[in-house]
């Protein structure tokens, strides 16, 4: 064979200049909807994985709020115990629970407070900037 013939690289070299461009978009999409998916599929995985390790550090919180919860009761009753040595055992426990009650009363004033503030629980800035975006495209829309 002489070097002087011309070289041709094969019927794969020319055959991407001779696909339609239909063909090739379509080709493209069906690439991207394949890598898109793919995606959706590692995604998943990792929340599947994610979410296992929420439910065991939420079910370890609320051991941990279970436990916290009986040392509270426990040292409400060293408490007690501890008045009932100057005073009589009813009269600690009356105290004690007094006690309580106004620090339960204060959070919950403080609770309301915050509730309060929160009301109404709808998106109040978003929404208006929605319609106010909402508005700009219509009257862009017009022009």
């Amino acid at each position: 064979m002489s070097s002087t013939q011309p070289h041709h690289a094969g019927p794969s070299a020319d055959r991407s200049s001779q696909e339609p461009v239909g063909e090739l978009v379509q080709r493209a999409s069906q690439q991207l909807t394949e890598l898109v998916r793919g995606e959706l599929r590692l995604a998943q995985a990792e929340m599947k994985e994610k979410g296992k390790h929420y439910g065991k550090g939420g079910g370890l919180f609320g051991g941990a709020g279970v436990v916290g919860f009986l040392m509270a009761q426990a040292l409400v009753a060293t408490v007690i115990a501890a008045l009932a040595v100057a005073l009589p055992v009813w009269a600690a426990g009356l105290i004690v629970t007094a006690v309580l009650g106004v620090i339960a009363a204060v959070l919950a004033m403080s609770g309301k407070k915050q509730v309060d503030r929160a009301a109404p629980p709808t998106p109040e800035q978003t929404v208006e900037n929605v319609k106010a975006d909402v508005a700009e495209i219509k009257e862009s829309a017009h022009r």
